[in-house]
């Protein structure tokens, strides 16, 4: 099955070196063959860096190639909207870098316009994917900490040197580029909240610059987020129950967990299973999914990713914080 990578930033290297080693260590069923930049030359420049057979200077051109079969969209998530239409235009599953869209509006039309089509389409959120989010359900479930209650999770980094983060008209912020893993983190375990409050500190553009979100559940869970885009934080998660407390070591990509009974003794230690880079598991899923007939993946399904996007459309009408693109018609 041969992907197609739809632009050539950071992510998308990653992307495209989570494929190279998948090939080179024997996993064959997603073949890295095109890449699409607005610029031919860096186009060029990425496809001989990863050994791809294609670069196109266009994203329409490389989607007109009837043999990409499926993209991953690694632009701005201010154009993720705009550009899951266009694939589905050209008949191409879609696998979207997160956050999905901007807004809940947008994901919902994604979404239906890609069902209408017959076409796969999912979100990369690759924590969801990824064999550690099974690892600590399954300590939770054991009964290990007893009933968890709280649940407190953080992730931060300084990175105001990025046009992406602080300019509104790419939907800047905090919340939509890592708080965006703090909610995910804490739905993985907790599920869905009965109530949701959220403030935030702006930075000179307007966006959010560091946010505090508090989830609260009709049985009396609770769970304290943080997310920041001008520091670097430990990016720890942690879930407190009644016999113990369970700490998982960066919860934007899950290292290891750490189980710690009352007297604060540890007594119980996981470590991430060995993995390329983190990102296979979603290319896998996705893959899989797309063999087998299926227009959204287990792991991420069509509900999950609405949900989410209007919970942070309810976050940021809270915080007062409105994107420029979020005007423009569907």
């Amino acid at each position: 099955m041969k992907l197609g990578i739809l632009g050539a930033g950071t992510i998308a290297h990653t992307m495209a070196d989570t494929v190279r080693r998948m090939q080179a260590s024997g996993r064959k069923e997603v073949e890295l063959y095109a890449v699409a930049a607005r610029d031919a030359a860096r186009a060029q420049a990425f496809a001989e860096q990863f050994g791809m057979p294609r670069a196109y200077g266009s994203y329409e051109a490389m989607l007109q190639d009837p043999a990409v079969d499926f993209v991953y969209i690694a632009t701005p998530h201010s154009h993720h909207y705009r550009h899951m239409k266009l694939c589905a235009d050209h008949g191409k599953h879609i696998l979207c870098e997160k956050p999905f869209t901007v807004n809940v509006r947008q994901a919902d039309d994604a979404i239906r316009y890609a069902k209408s089509k017959g076409l796969l389409v999912a979100e990369a959120v690759w924590t969801r994917y990824q064999p550690m989010r099974r690892i600590i359900r399954e300590t939770l479930d054991s009964g290990i900490i007893g009933t968890p209650q709280l649940l407190t999770a953080n992730l931060g980094y300084a990175m105001l040197d990025k046009p992406r983060i602080v300019a509104p008209e790419l939907a800047g912020g905090a919340l939509l580029d890592v708080g965006v893993y703090a909610l995910n983190f804490a739905e993985m375990f907790f599920g869905h909240p009965d109530a949701v409050q959220g403030s935030c500190t702006k930075y000179k553009t307007g966006v959010d610059l560091t946010d505090s979100i508090t989830l609260t559940w009709e049985d009396g869970r609770a769970a304290h987020l943080t997310a920041a885009a001008n520091v670097y934080t430990d990016r720890h998660g942690v879930l407190f129950g009644t016999k113990g407390y369970l700490v998982v070591k960066n919860i934007n990509n899950p290292q290891s967990l750490k189980v710690f009974d009352t007297d604060h003794r540890l007594v119980k230690e996981i470590d991430c299973p060995p993995q390329l880079t983190g990102y296979e598991y979603e290319v896998l899923e996705a893959a899989e999914c797309i063999e087998k007939g299926l227009l959204e993946c287990p792991s991420m399904p069509h509900r999950e990713t609405v949900h989410l996007m209007e919970l942070m459309d309810y976050l940021r009408a809270q915080m007062g914080i409105h994107y420029p693109c979020e005007d423009v018609d569907l």
